[in-house]
């Protein structure tokens, strides 16, 4: 079942929560994103940066575990709102 951009961008919204509340992987983030912490409520705006805050859990099973298990999603979750997004190359296939 696809999933819808709504949907998705409140996942993304609850994936930079997650990054920001954990020092050393907020570290992490902005240095592989580029971004500065003062950017971030700025993204928090656009389905893009929550798309690459998405890209940047995905790099990561046990970082997908962890999220999903404090979400108490399932493990696809975050796959699955990275598809509604922009950039996911996914456009055609709404069926994922």
């Amino acid at each position: 079942m696809a999933q819808s951009v709504d949907q998705a961008q409140i996942l993304g919204l609850q994936a930079l929560t997650f990054i920001t509340s954990d020092e050393a992987l907020l570290s992490v983030f902005l240095a592989a994103s580029g971004a500065s912490g003062g950017d971030l409520a700025q993204g928090a705006r656009s389905p893009v940066f929550l798309a690459a805050v998405l890209d940047f859990l995905l790099l990561e099973d046990a970082t997908v575990i962890a999220f999903c298990d404090t979400q108490n999603l399932p493990y696809d979750a975050l796959i699955r709102a990275r598809l509604a997004l922009p950039g996911s190359g996914a456009d055609d296939h709404s069926d994922f």
